[in-house]
């Protein structure tokens, strides 16, 4: 192997090492963000009243035991628990797709992975996630959603639109 050529992939490994690094700390700020508002919106709202925001949102502490939105909520411990196992399969995914992609492509995932991980952690805590963002416009009410699905439909739609718009 020439020397040219080994500084070339110790370049790339580092720079990719690098990137991870981005990753990781986005996933981490991500968690922590969602887990600070969920324990302010908990410790808040144990009175289970609604918080005013505006004539557009107010915070109403829901505790969801599906996954995003409230799609397939259920009483059943075998559907919850089945739910579960798939959700920490994605988040092992989402790790090695995280690692082998390119950089654009690792952000977008580690938007996606540090949600996907502030929900895990609820739903392993407390056996449903806490979602408390109440958007309507009248007497329409929009998913109660939490910070963490901000991130995961965020991450997922600009994937979505990213390949769809620049697909080779």
């Amino acid at each position: 192997m020439s020397i040219s050529r080994y500084f070339n992939k110790k370049t790339i490994s580092i720079s990719n090492q690098k990137n991870n690094h981005i990753s990781l700390l986005i996933v981490i700020l991500i968690f922590i963000f969602d887990r600070l508002s969920k324990i302010k919106i908990i410790n808040f709202q144990t009175d289970n009243s609604k918080v005013y925001i505006n004539e557009f949102i107010n915070f109403d502490l829901t505790w969801n035991t599906g996954i995003g939105f409230g799609f397939l909520s259920s009483s059943s411990n075998l559907i919850y628990n089945s739910i579960t196992t798939l959700i920490a399969t994605v988040i092992i995914f989402l790790f090695y797709i995280i690692i082998n992609s390119k950089f654009i492509d690792k952000i977008l995932f580690s938007l996606v992975l540090g949600g996907a991980i502030g929900n895990f952690y609820d739903r392993s805590t407390y056996y449903a996630v806490p979602d408390f963002i109440d958007i309507h416009y009248g007497n329409f009410h929009w998913f109660t959603f939490n910070i963490a699905d901000i991130f995961i439909t965020i991450g997922i739609v600009v994937v979505i639109f990213k390949d769809l718009l620049f697909k080779k």
